[in-house]
């Protein structure tokens, strides 16, 4: 992307406390505390919200043999819009053209970043996957940063991937269709955290989020009821859809917008290089999916050179 996310909050979104004129000698000690603990009520949110959408998504996984990737892609968002909008309640009035581009444009990027996800996750294990998305994340760091060194964490991320597509370990040889799947989900999930960004300062609360779950959802019902059908009807089906939306999709969408309010994208895209180390968690316990030394690194090199990108 152009630019970061925080490049267009207001100043006193992003502002640090250090540029603020310094404090008197007796309140130094208070202030540098209090920032501490309102810097980390959104590094929480983040935290809250990787755990619950990736155990979320093992949840999904288990799902798929009855309702199949897209069936449950549309059961997660259907569900997940209908939450919303009661909750919520947007306005519908009152908002610009350049407004409803931007929650369409939020809206297109979520179905599609689940969509793709979720043909990934029904092909390869749930911690490849993700480990193979979190590349759209870095990505958009390193074009945003436009620095050398980022090229070196590249190329460490590169290696991680190399090893975990690589023979031998508890993934194996992965399916080249599944990761493709997860390498385009991870592209819109760059421009779920751009375009999420946009709609949290455009809209009010979680306004903007639902309005765009609901463009989702309309987007995804298709294919879901082609390859689905009835089977989106059976209530234990219905049951399961609705838990994934909550754990996948109300929950950690509005914990993220919320968080990227008081975020730069750079940290923010920090926090989220622990989605492969979660998922792969996840994974292990919800799926039975073990991990093989290999694997652990490859998922650990690719954390690693996504966070050393952001930070550089």
């Amino acid at each position: 992307m152009a630019r970061s996310v925080s490049a267009a909050q207001p100043p006193e979104t992003t502002a640090s406390p250090a540029l603020a004129p310094a404090p008197p000698a007796p309140a130094a000690g208070p202030a540098p505390r209090r920032a501490a603990v309102a810097a980390l009520g959104p590094v929480g949110l983040v935290l809250a919200a990787g755990v619950s959408v990736q155990f979320g998504a093992a949840l999904a996984v288990l799902i798929m043999p009855k309702a199949g990737a897209t069936g449950v892609v549309t059961l997660r968002l259907a569900a997940a819009a209908v939450v919303l909008l009661l909750v919520c309640r947007p306005k519908l009035r009152g908002h610009s053209r350049a407004d409803w581009g931007t929650v369409v444009a939020f809206g297109v990027a979520m179905a599609a970043m689940n969509g793709f996800f979720y043909q990934a996750v029904d092909r390869i294990p749930l911690g490849a996957a993700v480990t193979l998305e979190v590349l759209g994340p870095l990505a958009l760091s390193v074009l945003v940063s436009r620095r050398l060194v980022n090229l070196l964490w590249a190329a460490l991320a590169l290696a991680g991937v190399a090893l975990l597509s690589g023979h031998g370990g508890g993934f194996g040889s992965l399916d080249l269709v599944g990761a493709a799947f997860a390498v385009a989900a991870g592209a819109m999930w760059a421009a779920y955290i751009v375009f999420s960004a946009r709609t949290g300062r455009r809209f009010p609360q979680a306004d903007g989020l639902a309005l765009a779950m609901a463009v989702a959802a309309v987007l995804s019902l298709p294919f879901g009821i082609a390859e689905a059908g009835a089977e989106l009807l059976v209530p234990g089906t219905l049951a399961l859809g609705a838990g994934v939306a909550v754990l996948s999709s109300v929950l950690p969408y509005t914990l993220e917008m919320l968080a990227l309010r008081r975020l730069p994208a750079p940290t923010f895209a920090i926090m989220m290089s622990l989605e492969p180390a979660i998922a792969a968690t996840a994974g292990f316990l919800v799926l039975h999916q073990a991990l093989s030394a290999t694997d652990a690194l490859a998922i650990a090199l690719v954390v690693a050179a996504s966070m050393g990108a952001v930070r550089s």
